[in-house]
């Protein structure tokens, strides 16, 4: 199966719990605020069995253009990662 889009997940969520695609579409878009305040507040949110959204800070570092194979300076900055959970790792590998 090739990857999912937004849409086809709401059709398959849809289907299997015979809600609407509004209202599954409308629980997906609070469930993505909720996790993206969690992170932002406190630093990680967790998917039971799936894993977790965590914010980690990146160090500045020495870089170089590819382009002019000049040095840079590349910024510090925060990304968010996500670390995939034992039960998920089992369950798919």
């Amino acid at each position: 199966m090739a990857k999912m889009t937004r849409t086809q997940i709401i059709a398959a969520l849809a289907d299997k719990s015979g809600k609407s695609k509004k209202e599954v579409k409308d629980f997906l878009d609070m469930f993505e605020e909720m996790a993206l305040s969690e992170v932002k507040k406190n630093g990680e949110f967790s998917v039971m069995n799936l894993g977790k959204l965590i914010k980690q800070n990146r160090a500045a570092r020495m870089g170089r253009n590819p382009a002019t194979g000049a040095t840079i300076n590349i910024p510090a900055k925060t990304v968010v990662k996500f670390r995939v959970a034992k039960a998920c790792k089992d369950s798919v590998l």
